[in-house]
């Protein structure tokens, strides 16, 4: 890597919150613990989530992590303002994590693949609607909304949910190692253990990049609040729908 390269590739430098900033983190603090702390992911950390119910989960959730990088991208091209505050760390953040997320599909299917499901299940699979609207929700704010808007949405509301509630299940992923349908490995964890350890800092970042991009102007912050929080809502929408399976059974 030359010079050039490391100078625009380093780490973008999370400060601390302003008064604003602080209400909007503190605002959206209750939504996302009932998301991170859902009872079916404490169920899946405790190694009580039935099997079918963990794999309906992996399936119907799996076109949330497959358009990831899709929904980056959208909001990727309207990062084009570049003498606008935050637009060019904003497009160096996304151009920087969008390959990240392209690689973290190939982790998604290999953790369920581990659970039983083939590929060409993951490829086919049209969710039930509660659990398919935060996927729209996300198209719909990436394509049409404003760049803050898509980021508050997608990088802080879904990724820092995901990064609580992936610690918790990773380490008790091992209580379904002895299965004798599951294969649970290296491999079939990398998924897990990419946000429980590695992409912890992104949310950080995301909203980072919401400071610098409305820092002075309070209309597109509560723009990018209420995207932040609707992107939550529907978040916990889907949980809520795929835990019946579980308490059907």
């Amino acid at each position: 890597m030359t010079a050039e390269e490391k100078k625009y590739s380093k780490e973008l430098e999370i400060t601390p919150h302003n008064e604003w900033a602080q209400a909007f983190w503190d605002h959206l603090l209750p939504i996302k613990t009932r998301v991170s702390e859902h009872p079916l992911f404490l169920a899946m950390a405790s190694g009580e989530l039935s099997i079918a119910c963990f794999r309906y989960a992996l399936l119907n959730f799996y076109p949330l992590v497959a358009h990831f990088p899709s929904y980056m991208a959208m909001n990727l091209a309207k990062a084009t303002d570049f003498y606008a505050p935050g637009v060019t760390d904003t497009r160096t953040w996304l151009i920087q994590n969008i390959k990240v997320e392209e690689r973290h599909l190939f982790w998604y299917r290999d953790w369920a693949m581990g659970f039983g499901l083939s590929v060409d299940q993951l490829d086919q699979v049209t969710p039930p609607v509660a659990m398919d609207a935060v996927n729209h929700f996300l198209w719909s704010t990436n394509y049409r909304a404003s760049l803050v808007e898509g980021i508050a949405a997608t990088n802080l509301a879904i990724e820092w949910a995901t990064s609580d509630w992936t610690v918790q299940v990773y380490k008790g992923i091992k209580k379904y190692t002895h299965h004798p349908e599951l294969q649970i490995n290296t491999r079939t964890v990398a998924w897990l253990r990419a946000h429980a350890h590695y992409d912890d800092v992104h949310p950080y970042q995301a909203m980072e990049l919401i400071k610098r991009l409305c820092d002075h102007d309070p209309q597109m912050q509560q723009k990018a609040l209420r995207a932040a929080e609707r992107g939550l809502e529907y978040y916990e929408l889907a949980l809520d729908a795929c835990y019946q399976i579980q308490l059907a059974q």
